[in-house]
């Protein structure tokens, strides 16, 4: 048998195994999706990645209208949260970041982007907890130390140890005069 051959075979067993899968499953009222189940969330959770909020939070709206998964859910939640606060609607996002952490506690997305929202209203208390939370849900989660890093340069600011004092004039300046 060539490897040609050999390959067909490979593709037409692999074929029949997914059909039977699919009927399999038809059977047991389940489904297989090739693809987001949901478009809307994934379409939306990519606009927001891109920068665009608007079409994020608009997508994501549609697609948590028909979301059933208590997990994607949730994800859609926390994307509102970061989506809103990307369009300064802060009380909105603290909405929908106190909607997840009703339903899961140790959602440290949701706790991270609360505290983002907290930091940008000036409650540098409730932020701090919020990231305490954060931090030991996932310490080295790489969104939770740049919050981190927006309430230390919030609450205390790096100040600088060297000062240039240019009321100095340079002698070749003075002669021009």
């Amino acid at each position: 048998m060539s490897i040609s051959s050999m390959q067909r075979i490979t593709c037409l067993l692999a074929v029949a195994c997914l059909c039977l899968t699919i009927c399999d499953s038809a059977a047991q009222e389940s489904k297989t999706v090739i693809g987001p189940s949901n478009p809307d969330l994934y379409h939306g959770a990519n606009a927001l990645l891109a920068g665009d909020a608007e079409e994020g939070v608009r997508l994501t709206l549609l697609g948590l209208q028909r979301e059933s998964s208590k997990r994607d859910r949730m994800t859609a939640m926390s994307n509102l949260c970061a989506g809103y606060i990307m369009l300064e609607q802060l009380e909105t996002a603290l909405s929908y970041c106190d909607q997840v952490l009703q339903e899961n506690d140790r959602h440290w997305r949701a706790f991270s982007n609360r505290a983002l929202a907290y930091i940008k209203l000036e409650r540098y208390e409730e932020a701090e907890q919020d990231l305490q939370n954060a931090e030991a849900l996932a310490a080295n989660a790489r969104t939770v130390k740049i919050v981190r890093s927006m309430l230390l340069d919030a609450t205390d600011p790096v100040a600088p140890h060297i000062v240039i004092d240019d009321r100095r004039r340079s002698v070749d300046d003075s002669d021009d005069e």
